[in-house]
């Protein structure tokens, strides 16, 4: 089963890069309505969030749905984290707390 739940771990992840992919597209000007979404990372980052719900339902059939629920909260975790690093965006305290919370509730359920 470890292998399945990092697995879902690393499609987290790639969700949250796609997520951050859509961020940086939303924040660009087109010159035409149809290329804010016919661009690259549009395009690019749907494609990471069809291949997650791929691995994800792949995933799912060795891996209680009681895990599943905890390893996708890590995507708020990783946003936070991919924002700061490529978008340079600051959080707030209560981001940094709210995250730390996640962090410590998969902590108290995974032990």
């Amino acid at each position: 089963m470890l292998p399945y739940l990092l697995l879902m771990f690393a499609a987290t992840f790639f969700s949250a890069i796609s997520q951050v992919l859509l961020k940086q597209s939303a924040g660009r000007t087109y010159k035409s309505v149809i290329y804010e979404y016919l661009n690259w990372r549009v395009i690019v980052a749907y494609g990471i969030s069809f291949s997650v719900l791929l691995l994800n339902t792949y995933a799912y059939t060795v891996v209680p749905m009681k895990y599943g629920a905890v390893i996708d909260t890590f995507t708020y975790v990783f946003v936070m984290g991919l924002s700061y690093l490529i978008l340079k965006e600051h959080f707030t305290r209560g981001q940094l707390i709210g995250n730390l919370i996640i962090i410590a509730g998969v902590l108290v359920y995974t032990l």
